[in-house]
């Protein structure tokens, strides 16, 4: 979600190579963002090539934001 955040989209070879992650893990990650209406999914294809673009909505960006807050409150109590 952080790279999301801070990039209009990414596409799934963006994420996986930031993130280090598998094809099959990155596939669940997002897949569950996108159920819980985190991010929004494009597929298009560039040339012959798939291409799958990521981005995150509205409600996305509202509880990302909520979950930074909450860190940032859990991290003031134990200094």
């Amino acid at each position: 979600m952080s790279i999301l955040m801070v990039n209009e989209y990414a596409d799934f070879n963006m994420l996986k190579e930031l993130l280090g992650a598998t094809d099959g893990n990155l596939a669940s990650h997002t897949k569950a963002l996108e159920k819980a209406e985190y991010i929004t999914v494009e597929k298009q294809f560039i040339g012959r090539k798939p291409n799958t673009r990521y981005a995150t909505s509205k409600l996305g960006r509202i509880e990302f934001k909520k979950h930074i807050e909450a860190l940032e409150k859990l991290i003031q109590k134990g200094q």
